[in-house]
């Protein structure tokens, strides 16, 4: 069987990317929990003009294939097998949300592989089940007898009154031949798996290289008192808090966020 050139083969899973730039130091951006790569399309094309940029689709995400197994331990390996086929023997690793874990999970047991480690605000802690209401909405929508995206909308908008989260959650949707819509995302799946990406990062995990946290200064994910604990983990670790910003820190401030990154790539560690 022939894939197209952008797919490559992971375990018997074809994971979906795009490339940005040819030329500096290899960059892997993943998204985060109900996420894709659409979602660092204005970020990675910032970065490309210093960096060759690969954002992905993690398992179950985006256009990358469906698995019955999701954890970070299958993401993490889903990344090294990435490099592996890319012929990347190092890289750097952004991840935001779900994505900075599974990059936190990738860089403590593959250190190798890792030249610097970008974290946008995730901890190393075990969190609540925050997205409950999310997926609960998400699974009561009708969508396959849906007409519209503003009929989903409409529907969301009953358990999700806030707009924006609601736009991010659509880019999931699908339409199907003929009527109705389907999800992109493997929504049976990622709701039986939930626990699994609220888990905790090993208590013996640790990552020796250049290590950068970026949390906003809004979003509950980092506390002022997580740092003594990430630092257990990430010795080298370096901070930036994103002023009036949320958890989707990468959109609502994109320009001091690509600054602090390139800062932090080009940095003498």
């Amino acid at each position: 069987m022939i894939f197209p050139p952008n797919f490559i083969r992971l375990k018997n899973v074809k994971l979906h990317f795009k490339k940005y730039g040819d030329g500096g130091p290899p960059l892997v951006i993943l998204h985060g929990f109900l996420g894709s790569l659409d979602n660092w399309h204005t970020v990675a094309k910032n970065l490309a003009s210093d960096c060759t940029v690969y954002t992905l689709d993690q398992r179950n995400h985006g256009r990358s294939p469906h698995s019955e197994v999701f954890t970070y331990q299958a993401l993490a390996e889903d990344l090294i097998e990435f490099l592996n086929e890319e012929s990347l023997e190092t890289a750097i690793l952004l991840g935001h949300s779900m994505g900075g874990k599974t990059a936190m999970f990738a860089a403590t047991a593959h250190p190798e592989r890792v030249k610097k480690l970008i974290v946008a605000d995730m901890g190393i802690k075990r969190y609540p089940p925050d997205h409950q209401a999310i997926l609960d909405a998400l699974q009561k929508l009708p969508v396959e007898s849906l007409a519209t995206r503003q009929e989903a909308d409409e529907r969301l908008a009953e358990q999700i009154p806030d707009w924006r989260v609601r736009q991010w959650l659509l880019k999931n949707l699908v339409r199907r031949r003929g009527r109705g819509f389907a999800w992109r995302v493997n929504l049976p799946v990622l709701v039986e798996n939930y626990p699994n990406i609220l888990a905790a990062l090993p208590e013996n995990a640790r990552f020796d290289g250049p290590t950068l946290f970026i949390r906003g200064e809004n979003s509950p994910y980092i506390r002022s008192e997580d740092w003594p604990e990430i630092r257990k983990h990430f010795p080298k670790m370096k901070f930036h808090t994103i002023a009036n910003v949320g958890h989707w820190l990468h959109a609502e401030a994109p320009a001091e966020f690509v600054r602090v990154v390139r800062e932090f790539i080009f940095s003498l560690e």
